[in-house]
């Protein structure tokens, strides 16, 4: 029944066909699922008889971040070939149709700049990735307020690829939780998709994953997956971990966790973060310096103008280093370990 509305079961390339906009739709499944088709890049899968758990699943918030799109979208194909069959509700987001298009990490704005209300802050919505960010706290909003009543936990995992490599392929950004313990079970989780990096925020964001934690709630995390590829160049072996974890979550299948033993992860927090102020920010280490390196006291790492970024304490390592970032955002954060021994709920 779903290729009458969806082509050959393709959700991605119907999105992608159509990255302005979709009309809903809704239909049945044989095996009882419900199918509501609500946007472009937005699909509703409600189980006859659904689970406690309410989970959102994003990709493509950055548009040349391919294997995250790759794991989604097969995800998507095999529930509506019914090769899966969810038993727990789930919201699947293709983030930025526009720019996976393109092939560019996006159009115009960063849409991970541009949640919990950024995307009206300023100009206001003048451009699509503002109006996009706006969509997406709507429909995350709308699908956990239509949740069954009762006892409920909320998820959402924002999938993504960096730009550059990593000292550890796989790392998990935890979301700044105003005080709130970190949750065992999650880094349990985590660690079944094959992640054992996590760096725990500090301060509030305007990221996704920031949202649906603060704004509602949810157990939310950006999980980096590896590195940029483009389509066709993924090897997905190297996503199996993470792959099978998802779909046993949203298939409420068994799922061989570990208990958490922190010997067994690296864990960091954010040291400081540093933001480009001019045009003449610029970082001092060749573009191939991965994630999480780290350098001697007093190397330099940026200067911006006349100011000069130096390390300041043993251990300081950097992550997501950009200087192409607009004047204004975040150029780079340096982190440093952790531990979160007493801390777990």
């Amino acid at each position: 029944m779903s290729q009458q509305w969806i082509p050959n079961d393709d959700f991605l390339r119907h999105t992608l066909n159509h990255p302005a906009g979709l009309s809903p739709c809704e239909f049945r499944l044989d095996n009882g699922v419900t199918v509501q088709v609500w946007d472009t890049g937005v699909i509703c899968f409600e189980p006859a008889a659904a689970g406690d758990k309410d989970i959102v699943l994003s990709c493509g918030v950055h548009g040349n971040e391919t294997a995250p799109i790759e794991i989604c979208a097969e995800l998507v194909q095999d529930v509506l070939r019914q090769k899966l069959a969810p038993k727990q509700r789930t919201l699947v987001l293709i983030g930025n149709p526009a720019a996976i298009n393109a092939g560019k990490r996006e159009v115009e704005e960063n849409l991970n700049r541009l949640f919990s209300g950024h995307h009206s802050k300023g100009a206001g919505l003048i451009n699509d990735e503002r109006k996009r960010a706006l969509a997406l706290e709507q429909y995350v909003t709308r699908f956990y307020q239509q949740a069954p009543k009762g006892t409920r936990k909320r998820y959402l995992y924002d999938l993504h690829t960096a730009i550059r490599g990593s000292r550890f392929e796989k790392f998990a950004v935890y979301p700044f939780l105003h005080g709130k313990p970190w949750q065992k079970n999650q880094l349990e989780f985590l660690q079944a998709c094959g992640v054992s990096t996590v760096l725990l925020m500090q301060t509030a964001a305007s990221t996704f994953s920031y949202y649906a934690s603060n704004t509602h709630g949810a157990d939310a995390f950006t999980i980096e997956l590896g590195k940029v590829r483009p389509f066709g160049q993924n090897d997905m072996n190297r996503f199996s971990e993470v792959r099978t974890s998802l779909r046993a979550l949203v298939a409420d299948a068994a799922l061989k966790t570990q208990d958490f033993d922190e010997a067994n992860f690296h864990l960091y927090e954010v040291y400081r973060s540093i933001h480009k102020q001019t045009q003449d920010f610029k970082l001092h280490f060749a573009d191939d310096v991965e994630n999480f390196t780290t350098y001697p006291v007093g190397t330099l790492l940026a200067t911006d103008g006349d100011t000069e970024y130096r390390v300041e304490q043993e251990g300081e390592a950097l992550i997501f280093p950009n200087a192409k970032v607009a004047v204004g955002q975040r150029a780079m954060l340096m982190v440093i370990p952790r531990s979160v021994k007493g801390q777990l709920a």
